[in-house]
């Protein structure tokens, strides 16, 4: 028997997931105005969109009002880690390596980020991550 995992959202879905995230619990509306500033898009489609969300648990919808009010029902941390091991297990044949040795031969990191990496590979050997 497979066992139950968390939707998988779209790239349009996490669009709209990231502009939750971004401004909190926000009317189909509000996220139409940003998605509209990045791109044309119409509000219908963010509508069948954010209604589909719905559907599949990605947010929340409060129905108290007129204009219903959508939430993330995930923070975006637990959403990203959801994907990530979703693409280690899917692309990487679950390795971890793969997927980091891709990742920085994809794209140059800055060495901000190669130093916070250090940190983090530090910090996990010790136990603290």
């Amino acid at each position: 028997m497979k066992k139950k995992t968390d939707p998988r959202p779209t790239g349009a879905e996490l669009e709209i997931l990231g502009v939750l995230w971004q401004r909190g619990p926000s009317t189909v509306r509000d996220v139409h105005v940003v998605l509209s500033h990045r791109r044309r898009t119409g509000y219908t489609t963010v509508l069948k969109l954010m209604q589909i969300m719905a559907e599949k648990g990605l947010v929340l919808r409060n129905e108290d009002q007129r204009a219903h009010i959508y939430a993330a029902r995930a923070p975006q941390e637990q959403t990203q880690k959801q994907l990530v091991r979703d693409l280690v297990d899917r692309a990487f044949n679950g390795s971890a390596l793969n997927l980091v040795m891709q990742a920085l031969s994809a794209q140059k990191a800055s060495p901000e980020e190669l130093a916070q990496i250090r940190q983090m590979l530090d910090e996990y050997e010790r136990g603290i991550r």
